[in-house]
């Protein structure tokens, strides 16, 4: 694993490019240009790509010795042979993004043998960038992020998406928790991290580039995060796709949403 002065320049390498990352993206919000469909309800934009291919080349470009995983490029496999992997989604919230909504992310992390080491969520619309470090903490903006204590269901305050609010009956399920819908699992579970929410529930299937950074700012911060059925997040297998996601930032509520999710 990476450590000392190598985790360091890692570490420069990842915000140097976010930051850029994010420049680019501003670069396209907001601007009215056009959107498609690669499958059914997966939208990408001109930016997704553009900054996916920023984030390649300038940290492969560093570091052509590494793996890639990203949700705009094919996978051919090859990053199972790596011992450090970048797992990237260039834009995190791509509807969102489309329809000019500040509810996205960039979320880069740095995976070496299976765990995530570094993770950037960053929100160039907000200006919140969030980082995390294995063993060295997790901020935002600088500052030490503080996840929620709360430790029961009742008022709680959690985050959905709106798909699946209008799909499933959250509020029926979770009688006595409050919850807000946002766009892009990786910002949404940043907020979690920063204790802006208790916790957050999904059933959608999700992938490594979605998880990889907010695992480590949530492991970092304190907190609680695993697959919806309470099973841990394994990161690079040969499938890198998983049963939705529970976060939160006690064990106790962890438990409470696993155990609702599981009787969904």
């Amino acid at each position: 694993m990476s450590e000392g002065a190598d985790l360091e320049a890692d570490r420069r390498l990842l915000r140097r490019a976010v930051t850029a990352a994010g420049a680019l993206a501003l670069e396209h919000f907001r601007t009215g240009a056009g959107h498609w469909y690669k499958g059914p309800g997966q939208v990408v934009t001109q930016a997704d790509l553009a900054v996916d291919g920023l984030l390649h080349e300038v940290l492969i470009g560093a570091r052509p010795e590494d793996g890639w995983l990203s949700e705009e490029r094919a996978d051919d496999g090859s990053r199972q042979r790596r011992r450090r992997v970048w797992m990237v989604d260039p834009i995190d919230g791509t509807r969102a993004f489309a329809d000019g909504e500040p509810e996205f992310a960039i979320s880069v992390a740095l995976v070496v043998e299976g765990t995530p080491v570094l993770g950037a969520v960053f929100n160039p619309a907000s200006g919140e960038q969030f980082e995390a470090e294995r063993d060295g903490g997790a901020r935002l903006n600088g500052t030490p992020l503080r996840i929620s204590d709360r430790r029961e269901l009742s008022g709680a305050r959690l985050l959905s998406s709106r798909t699946e609010m209008k799909s499933r009956d959250w509020r029926k399920l979770v009688p006595e928790s409050e919850f807000t819908t946002m766009g892009s699992l990786a910002y949404k579970l940043a907020l979690v991290a920063a204790g802006r929410f208790d916790g957050l529930i999904s059933l959608r299937i999700c992938h490594d580039w979605d998880l990889a950074a907010a695992l480590l700012l949530i492991g970092e911060a304190g907190g609680r995060i695993s697959e919806a059925g309470g099973g841990s997040l394994q990161l690079n297998k040969p499938e890198p796709r998983h049963e939705g996601v529970a976060a939160a930032g006690t064990t106790a509520l962890h438990r409470a949403l696993v155990t609702r999710l599981r009787s969904a």
